[in-house]
């Protein structure tokens, strides 16, 4: 059987649901100067609902490969969403924090489970170029739900006409996930690790409590904290340190994730010749370089320019890792580390920001070296995985 046409369909089910899993990200920031004080909410609240929502994800990504060894990808993934349609829903009739704390139960617990079963079905099943695509879908979503939040808070729909929306796109990829059960089955595993070189001759036989399973899982704790951290910080230290307007740092805050996504498609077209080891440690040296620059740039402009550097080489880190999991691990191994490794990326991105916060109160121009001391681990980190596999 023609196994072609079925993968091809799914694979566009995959895309539409990574980018559907960004769309609820940016959302809620920009929501919540006008849903705080029409529920009578304090402004700080914000960072508890988000911080209750990332630890419930990392709680289902952990989970995650146990929970799909057992019910299978599709079926998983169908039952997420439809949580997440739903909490998203949900928080379009909030009365209160009560009713937003409910739903963050629905909304952590079905975000990190999609995120578990699309990766580790992408890594199984398709090539390094759809993963990377996969998370430039992402990119695209997170981009997207700020965008349609905007357009509703600009308009009598107002905030609550923006989760609607964005509520019932979750819900209309559920019935997509529905329709396509069957497809899941059909689309084989990749036979090896198509862009790793002479690695691709060697069985894998590492295991999900090794040493090595645990470092895999670090790694994404680093990745994710770098990530996260400037991305939230580097627009303050753009204004306070580099003298920009809030409007130009905010535009380029916003450009270091397009740097990131637009890498990630571009990727894409050179990964399955270069490898997946290679970009990354390609990718990882230049964010440290960016980084640095970073730190170091009297100028705004250069300041702005070493941010964008620096999003590009984040852009292979996540994706080429994610993928190469199947080419370290043995087969019964590679769902577990991957749900762990998905948790992790959540539990990173939860609390370097909220430490650097603190660094911030004393001298903020001191988290871009923070951030370049974890790229540098990170390096070492990766360099000492290669090795083991």
């Amino acid at each position: 059987m023609d196994t072609r046409r079925p993968s091809l369909l799914l694979l566009v089910i995959i895309y539409f649901g990574f980018f559907s899993l960004g769309l609820p990200d940016g959302s809620f920031g920009v929501a919540w100067p006008a849903m705080h004080p029409e529920l009578g909410l304090p402004i700080g609240l914000a960072g508890t609902i988000t911080t209750v929502v990332t630890l419930l994800s990392a709680l289902s990504g952990f989970a995650g490969g146990a929970v799909i060894a057992r019910f299978r990808t599709g079926p998983v993934a169908l039952v997420s969403c439809a949580l997440t349609g739903l909490a998203l829903v949900a928080i379009a009739q909030a009365r209160g924090a009560g009713w937003l704390f409910v739903a963050a139960v629905p909304l952590g617990l079905g975000a990190g489970a999609v995120d578990t079963g699309l990766n580790g079905f992408v890594a199984r099943h398709y090539s390094a170029r759809h993963m990377n695509w996969l998370h430039a879908c992402w990119g695209g979503g997170a981009l997207c739900g700020p965008l349609i939040m905007g357009a509703t808070l600009a308009n009598a729909g107002g905030w609550r006409g923006g989760y609607r929306v964005i509520g019932a796109t979750q819900l209309a990829l559920a019935v997509v996930l529905l329709l396509s059960l069957r497809l899941w089955r059909k689309v084989p595993e990749r036979t090896g690790p198509e862009s790793s070189g002479e690695d691709a001759k060697r069985r894998p036989t590492l295991l999900a409590g090794s040493f090595a399973g645990w470092l895999s899982v670090a790694l994404f704790v680093l990745y994710a904290a770098v990530e996260a951290t400037l991305g939230v910080w580097a627009g303050s230290i753009l204004v306070t340190g580099r003298g920009l307007s809030p409007a130009t740092a905010a535009f380029a805050a916003a450009a270091f994730y397009g740097a990131i996504a637009l890498g990630r498609v571009l990727i894409g077209f050179v990964v399955e010749r270069w490898g997946n080891r290679r970009l990354v440690t390609a990718g990882t040296g230049l964010a440290l370089v960016g980084c640095a620059l970073f730190a170091l740039s009297a100028s705004p402009s250069l300041a702005a320019g070493a941010l964008l550097l620096t999003g590009l080489g984040l852009a292979p880190v996540y994706p080429c890792l994610m993928h190469e999991v199947p080419s370290r691990f043995a087969p019964e191994a590679a769902p577990v580390v991957i749900g762990r490794q998905s948790g992790a990326a959540y539990l990173g991105a939860a609390f370097l920001p909220a430490a650097a916060g603190l660094l911030a109160a004393h001298s903020i121009m001191g988290i871009p070296w923070v951030v370049a001391g974890g790229l540098g681990v990170l390096i070492l980190g990766i360099r000492a995985l290669d090795r083991m596999s």
